[in-house]
């Protein structure tokens, strides 16, 4: 499934960002709209390409993965004029940059020829990062940056905390690899920033005026606008042995088990920051990771009880909608673009509880995209999961995630021997 998505990929529509797969053509970045939210990842900078390199590690691949440096070497730029969403980037381009992979010989990845190419980029990115962060009088970042011009005056100051909140691992590891401490310290006291706007709940909102400081949105969840700044801060404390972070992901916890959990602890609810009221009634397929981050944790039992939420939803309609009302038991956004957050918990589970039963979750993965989005030209997402209307995108964390974390999922070898590249965890 890999290799014929990406093959596509590569015929079609490399160096552009992404792959339309019903027209077999190539998607870069909209120029006579600018403005519009698709072209938040859409830079010109080749992203499948860069976002799917720690993948090819985990194929053990090394003749595809050299290539495929060479070619990022070649032909990425990040002097682009190109308005961008600070988080995504960071996450899939800054994060994809597989320096680490290309040097560190315990990977067996390292490449002789290779000589600090993909740092210098990351570096030249980061910098182009930074003024959404510099501009800012609260120091949590704008959510998008002009790579060539910085902040563009009429830029909108509303972020989330997972747009503000979930830049400590790349930029860390990118301040620690070149011995400039800028970023590190950006991103961190971006994070105390939200951290110290949390209610009394210990909870933060949904969105947030970078300028003022005041929240905009007082809606928690675990789901959209908010799930990778949880995870980010048991993964900093893991990745940088920091016990601050540690001790707030078990406030925020702790706050969530106690405040959003329902009675009978499988849905996880959109609830009032300050007096844990319900404000929606839908659970968003991003919330879907939540049991992968409670395994990393250790909770496996609440693990798998948030599991079969979106397990029986998946098995409902062939694949997760954006949103589910467990109020009418149907779909409120139908659209599925070809997420990872199921499969990635599923990986968790399995090697927690070796349970065969995720395996065959696996299985009924794979059937369903093999069965609706595969198209002549890769794979699609889908515009409505109950009529199976097709939507001629295949984002790059299809190729970076959903497919990495099945491959995971069922290589028991591979578990053992290849290195563990995790991809919303990754660094340059």
């Amino acid at each position: 499934m890999f290799y014929f998505a990406f093959d596509k990929y590569m015929t079609h529509a490399f160096p552009l960002d992404e792959l339309k797969p019903l027209n077999c053509t190539g998607r870069g970045r909209d120029r006579l709209h600018p403005m519009v939210y698709d072209n938040d990842i859409l830079g010109d900078f080749s992203l499948t390409l860069v976002d799917t390199l720690d993948t090819l590690v985990v194929l053990n691949d090394k003749a595809s993965f050299s290539h495929a440096i060479r070619l990022v070497i070649d032909h990425v730029s990040f002097d682009l004029d190109s308005r961008v969403q600070v988080f995504e980037t960071t996450i899939r381009v800054l994060g994809g940059l597989a320096h680490l992979l290309a040097t560190d010989a315990r990977f067996g990845f390292e490449l002789d020829w290779y000589n600090d190419e993909l740092l210098a980029l990351a570096h030249d990115l980061g910098l182009r990062l930074m003024p959404a962060f510099t501009a800012s009088p609260t120091g949590i970042p704008f959510s998008r940056v002009n790579l060539r011009h910085g902040m563009l005056p009429d830029e909108l100051s509303d972020t989330c905390p997972a747009g503000a909140g979930t830049l400590i691992l790349e930029f860390g590891m990118l301040s620690r690899l070149t011995g400039d401490p800028q970023f590190e310290e950006a991103a961190h006291h971006a994070l105390e920033g939200l951290w110290s706007r949390r209610s009394k709940l210990g909870l933060v909102g949904n969105t947030l005026d970078v300028v003022t400081g005041a929240w905009l949105g007082r809606i928690f969840t675990v789901g959209a606008g908010i799930d990778s700044y949880i995870e980010y801060l048991l993964k900093a404390e893991i990745l940088f042995d920091e016990p601050l972070y540690g001790r707030m992901f078990e406030e925020i916890y702790r706050s969530t088990m106690l405040n959003a959990r329902d009675l009978q602890g499988y849905l996880y609810l959109w609830i009032d920051m300050h007096d844990h009221s319900l404000r929606t009634e839908f659970v968003d397929s991003l919330g879907a990771f939540f049991s992968g981050l409670q395994v990393l944790d250790g909770d496996i039992d609440n693990a798998i009880r948030g599991h079969l939420v979106y397990y029986e939803i998946w098995r409902k309609y062939g694949l997760l909608p954006e949103r589910y009302s467990f109020k009418t038991h149907k779909p409120t956004m139908s659209y599925y673009p070809l997420r990872p957050e199921f499969v990635e918990s599923t990986y968790f589970l399995y090697r927690a509880t070796k349970n065969p039963f995720y395996l065959e979750v696996g299985e009924m993965i794979v059937e369903s995209l093999q069965t609706y989005a595969r198209v002549e030209c890769g794979f699609t997402s889908i515009e409505d999961v109950v009529t199976m209307e097709k939507a001629n995108r295949m984002e790059s964390f299809f190729l970076s995630e959903t497919l990495k974390y099945l491959y995971l999922l069922f290589d028991e070898v591979g578990d053992k021997a290849a290195p563990h590249v995790n991809a919303t965890c990754r660094v340059p």
